[in-house]
């Protein structure tokens, strides 16, 4: 019998989700809610009982999620403890709720099924990356989100998102979603150019996928400006991604 998997792409304004097989054809139309806020970790667990509950029976969950992740403990999420969702003030309590909280083993056990808990930047590049060469992946989305492979390995996740630019802000302030309604696509485009003429020395990278909800909103200009060695990926992959992701 085919192994099946509950693939859930976990963002600051929806949450996605569909089965697939080994072969990661997808069993079912992928289900999106709107994140619900605020949203403590009982919260996203019920609501990832509620998705599954409307798809395919799985054998085993991915889940991408926003932020810090380490061997399936939350570190730390930059969206889940805003009780008003994104670019809203931060709660303590949520933050406290959230900072070492174990998802993968607290979905296990909710679910009854092996659960792989990365950072959703990562399962989006699992979808996607060649395994060969040094590839890096950037998802843009409500934020800014990174993952890096070498030889199709999976690196240590860093937080790219956080890294100042421009002195007073942060690449997830400065590229993400509420920026580019400000800015327009046009204006937002130019700066995902500037990042990525930033980014490349310092990755070197062999090949950059540019992802998430809002790389094809990239104007065409914009992408003969970037290089060959630059590619946009669908943002399906947040959810395809989710089989190969075992294999890392």
């Amino acid at each position: 019998m085919a192994l099946m998997t509950l693939s859930i792409d976990c963002g600051g304004l929806s949450i996605k989700a569909s089965v697939l097989d080994e072969a990661g054809t997808m069993h079912a139309n992928p289900i999106a809610v709107p994140t619900p806020y605020p949203l403590s970790p009982e919260k996203l667990l019920q609501t990832i009982s509620e998705i599954a509950a409307q798809l395919p029976k799985a054998d085993r969950i991915t889940v991408g999620f926003p932020g810090m992740i380490r061997h399936g403990v939350v570190v730390f999420t930059p969206h889940y403890i805003n009780p008003k969702g994104p670019r809203t003030k931060a709660d303590p309590d949520l933050a406290k709720a959230w900072g070492g909280f174990d998802l993968q083993s607290a979905i296990s056990a909710r679910m009854g099924v092996p659960t792989l808990v990365l950072n959703d930047a990562e399962v989006h590049g699992a979808g996607v990356i060649s395994g060969t060469g040094f590839e890096v992946v950037l998802t843009l989305g409500t934020g800014l989100g990174c993952a890096v492979f070498d030889g199709g390995k999976l690196a240590p996740h860093i937080e790219l998102s956080h890294a100042p630019i421009r002195r007073s802000t942060s690449y997830d302030t400065w590229i993400g979603e509420h920026e580019r309604r400000r800015l327009g696509d046009s204006f937002w485009s130019r700066r995902v150019r500037d990042m990525v003429a930033d980014l490349r020395p310092v990755f070197h990278w062999d090949r950059l996928y540019l992802g998430g909800g809002n790389s094809n909103r990239l104007k065409p200009s914009t992408l003969k400006s970037l290089g060959d060695d630059v590619v946009i990926v669908p943002n399906a992959a947040g959810i395809t991604g989710g089989v190969r992701a075992w294999t890392f």
